[in-house]
């Protein structure tokens, strides 16, 4: 069996730096999120927004919960399955998330966001370690990561201005990758 002892973070920090650097530039030059977000109705003019959205944020409080996510999960499914394990479901979830989004969003919206390949990371290692304990705020408890998922994937519904398209296409992705990878039997050491 394969086993990830130590492992090269560089590949996160860089996935959160480029993220943070583009944040900084949405700041100073505000166009750059139509010219990079993902809009259904523009995509085939704009295909780039198919991948390019993934590193785009809206405010302040979007990045922070998602570098903080990526920090976490990732890390996490960066030890269990290598850096190109990680790196497929991060993009790949976020692909998947930007599909559905493009599918089922209003056509003229715009969705921006690292959240399709974190709820990716997220599903992978809920069906890999469903019962790793996890605390969320405001809850005072630990809970199963997979409830924790879940919760997370029922507020995307309730808050009007989240993609919730997005977020559940990554969060299919990464269930479906989170079986190939309990599937192959590897060691987790976390």
């Amino acid at each position: 069996m394969r086993t990830y002892g130590p492992v090269n973070l560089n590949v996160l920090w860089f996935l959160i730096a480029l993220n943070v650097s583009l944040f900084i530039i949405t700041l100073l030059r505000p166009e750059t999120i139509s010219f990079l977000g993902l809009t259904p109705s523009l995509l085939l003019a704009r295909p780039w927004t198919i991948i390019s959205n993934m590193f785009i944020h809206g405010s302040l409080s979007h990045i922070l919960f998602n570098m903080i996510s990526l920090f976490f999960l990732g890390g996490f499914l960066l030890r269990a399955v290598g850096e190109k394990g990680f790196l497929g479901v991060f993009f790949l979830g976020g692909l998947a998330g930007n599909i559905l989004f493009v599918l089922l969003a209003p056509p003229m919206s715009t969705g921006v966001g690292a959240s399709g390949g974190i709820f990716a990371l997220a599903g992978a290692l809920a069906i890999m370690v469903p019962k790793t304990p996890v605390l969320i705020f405001p809850f005072p408890v630990p809970m199963p990561l997979w409830v924790a998922v879940l919760i997370f994937l029922f507020i995307s519904f309730l808050i009007p201005l989240i993609a919730w398209q997005a977020h559940l296409g990554g969060l299919l992705l990464g269930v479906v990758a989170g079986l190939l990878f309990k599937n192959r039997r590897r060691m987790y050491y976390f």
